[in-house]
């Protein structure tokens, strides 16, 4: 099926910000957008008929030489699995998945949701990727130092907690004062109790 020719599908599927990627039952490549593109970092003509592992740089896809799908570790993929079911009309939604990406002489572990739809009458699916490993690690045990309240980064530097959130998940601070913290130090301007 040649989804480039239309300009409709093709405005939707870019417009959506997550990895989204149309693959077939051997989890093969037949279409992706621009988010699922950046995500795996190759130019789209590398990528179409290949099969997930090996565009996603999956560690497990190079355990044999006949690639993904085909280590002992891929029968138990989410991935793999969850486009399985939805072939079979079981809709996949928000599985998690742990990954380990290969780049170069690094290995990158990943935790993504994993949402599979069917797509009518063709016999694909559609394969939607999140990665929520920032979101994971921030609710991990984050070392603070319990005077000042900096963080202790991955690189092992402090940081002012708004710095920290502000770099692994792009959010601000506003600043104020809780009534408790007004009464300590500001007494002078703290609002008697109500009767």
């Amino acid at each position: 099926m040649d989804f480039s020719e239309n300009s409709y599908y093709r405005t939707l599927v870019d417009a959506i910000p997550t990895p989204v990627f149309v693959v077939d039952a051997e989890v093969r490549v037949h279409d992706l957008n621009a988010a699922a593109l950046e995500f795996c970092g190759q130019a789209k003509e590398a990528v179409y008929q290949q099969r997930g592992g090996e565009v996603l740089h999956c560690l497990h896809s190079l355990d044999v030489p006949e690639g993904c799908g085909k280590a002992p570790f891929c029968e138990n993929c989410v991935i793999r699995s969850s486009v399985t079911a939805c072939l079979q009309g079981q809709k996949a939604s928000r599985q998690r998945m742990r990954m380990e990406l290969v780049h170069g002489d690094s290995r990158q572990p990943m935790e993504l949701l994993i949402t599979t739809s069917p797509m009518p009458d063709c016999g694909l699916a559609l394969l939607i990727l999140e990665d929520v490993t920032e979101l994971l690690s921030l609710r991990t045990l984050l070392p603070i130092c319990m005077k000042c309240k900096k963080i202790r980064d991955d690189e092992q530097y402090w940081r002012d907690v708004e710095d920290y959130f502000h770099q692994h998940m792009r959010i601000d601070f506003s600043h104020g004062l809780c009534p408790a913290c007004v009464k300590l130090f500001y007494a002078e301007y703290a609002k008697p109790p109500r009767p």
